[in-house]
């Protein structure tokens, strides 16, 4: 993609400036991909990240564009299933949030909103069925190549 303006923080003030969402998911297994991520991220971005953990004794110090708002999710502080008495599987808090999230924040229609999900399979697995189904197309959402989960259905 190329910008036909230089991105820089003067060009971030400008009111007619276009910023475009971001919504970013990540897990314990896939934290230097995401510093990887946000570091390539203009520092005007906005958007949502959110990361799954197994505990607090994971959240590590992360640095997010100041307009995006980074949200931990400690499974050891969630419960499974509704009913089931289990604890939080891997991808459950994950996929919970962040489908929440995308049925109060993303329109199909126009949404120009850069998908970046680099959790596990499960809980990525199901983000993708839940956008697809929003109406998102699955070339919009960028997954790990090896799920196999947004090339064309």
């Amino acid at each position: 993609m190329s910008h036909s303006i230089e991105h820089s923080a003067a060009t971030c003030r400008s009111s007619r400036h276009t910023r475009v969402q971001h919504l970013i998911t990540a897990d314990e297994s896939s934290f230097a991909e995401l510093e990887a991520l946000l570091a390539t991220l203009p520092i005007c971005s906005t958007g949502r990240v959110f990361v799954e953990i197994p505990d607090a004794e994971w959240q590590a110090d992360i640095v997010v564009p100041s307009r995006m708002v980074l949200t931990w999710l400690d499974r050891s502080q969630r419960s499974g299933a509704p009913g089931t008495g289990r604890g939080c599987a891997p991808g459950a808090a994950l996929s919970r949030a962040v489908n929440a999230w995308a049925d109060e924040m993303l329109c199909a229609e126009d949404d120009q909103t850069r998908i970046h999900l680099l959790g596990g399979y499960l809980g990525t697995a199901d983000i993708v069925d839940h956008l697809t189904g929003m109406g998102i197309g699955a070339q919009a959402i960028h997954a790990p190549e090896q799920y196999g989960l947004t090339t064309t259905r």
